[in-house]
């Protein structure tokens, strides 16, 4: 029983250290970009929680892609270029000076979201960051658009 509550306490110690470490870490200023273990863990964190959000509530992806690409290369344009860039990976000052800085859409980080992620983060947004949930101002048709629109993005070479 002495044992267990040695190991037990020994651990907790651990994670606490291990959790003070991270901590320090963090930068409140958003101008220096933020340390490897702060991006991971914010990484992290940030996929499981779409992930797991996305699980329900997304209604299906309209049939016609080809179309939907075109619509939502238009709407792409007026509602994320000004952030995202033209091309989906030239940050605008906008986007440059956030933080978290605006996504590369082209990055393997984005495309690998699955569509029904990207369409959860689209529509609802991304606390503490600098993207908006688009719920309110678009159709889940026109975000499905986008999603679409999305996956044609390719990093120059």
């Amino acid at each position: 029983m002495k044992r267990r509550i040695a190991v037990i306490c020994g651990v907790f110690a651990l994670i606490v250290v291990l959790v003070s470490l991270a901590l320090t870490q963090v930068q409140l200023s958003a101008i220096r970009n933020p340390g490897k273990i702060e991006t991971f863990l914010a990484t992290q964190a940030k996929r499981f929680l779409i992930s797991r959000d996305s699980r329900t509530g997304i209604p299906p992806a309209p049939d016609n892609r080809q179309a939907n690409i075109e619509e939502g290369e238009t709407l792409y344009g007026t509602e994320c270029g000004m952030c995202h860039g033209a091309d989906g990976h030239s940050l605008t000052d906008n986007g440059r000076w956030m933080y978290p800085r605006a996504s590369d859409l082209t990055s393997d980080n984005v495309q690998q979201y699955s569509d029904r992620e990207l369409f959860w983060i689209i529509k609802n947004g991304i606390r503490f960051s600098g993207m908006p949930g688009f719920a309110k101002t678009e159709s889940d048709e026109h975000i499905w658009n986008l999603v679409s629109y999305i996956r044609t993005l390719r990093k120059e070479k």
